[in-house]
């Protein structure tokens, strides 16, 4: 999948000669928390609920002062930002999200912003990859770590002529020697598949027993 099919294109955007007042009233009207900072369509900065709050006074303060609101944007916004493209895959957006722990992606293209990513949108799209949004039952498999492995297991639920909804595949602790699969499949009632699962060699780790009330 590519950004472009998960960016939101109608991007709420502000100058640079904005001040603190109209981020926070858009922020409050829209309930948004990033606004890309633009000029003639081009990304110049980003400015986020945190960088409102730390320029802000406070709202339990007895002395406001009027006069912070009134400070342009320009003077707050982060102008040294991380940028997507539309055509790169969620999988590298992701990682970017992951290792500079950000809450937000602009996206640009021909050095005009056509787009916005956020953590919201990137956990949304990972709920309805999974199928966790749809009734189903989750299996955790533990398998060899060798060719052919999916193909084996998939049998079994073609066998019951159950629908895959996903399939993740991590590592077992420390063993190289196995993997697990994670599988979503589209029935609630998931025991006659678990029974024929163990049937064929292969450890359900979960549901355990306790859990299917066996």
């Amino acid at each position: 999948m590519l950004v472009q099919d998960l960016m939101k294109t109608e991007v709420i955007t502000l100058n640079s000669t904005h001040t603190i007042a109209d981020a926070v009233q858009i922020m409050q009207k829209k309930r948004i928390r990033h606004i890309p900072i633009v000029k003639d369509g081009r990304l110049i900065g980003l400015v986020t609920d945190r960088d409102v709050k730390e320029a802000s006074p406070s709202s339990i303060s007895e002395r406001l002062e009027p006069s912070l609101y009134e400070t342009p944007l320009d003077k707050i916004m982060k102008t040294d930002l991380l940028i997507g493209h539309p055509r790169d895959f969620v999988e590298e957006a992701a990682l970017l999200f992951y290792t500079y722990e950000i809450g937000c992606l602009p996206i640009v293209s021909n050095y005009q912003l056509v787009g916005i990513l956020t953590k919201t949108d990137l956990l949304h799209n990972y709920i309805e990859l999974t199928g966790a949004n749809q009734p189903s039952s989750h299996l955790q498999i533990r398998v060899p770590n060798r060719p052919g492995i999916l193909f084996e297991v998939s049998q079994v639920f073609h066998q019951h002529n159950t629908n895959v909804l996903s399939v993740l595949v991590y590592p077992y602790q420390d063993d190289e020697d196995c993997k697990i699969l994670a599988v979503r499949i589209k029935r609630m009632n998931p025991l006659s598949i678990i029974a024929d699962l163990k049937a064929e060699g292969f450890q359900v780790l979960w549901p355990s027993e306790p859990e299917m009330g066996l």
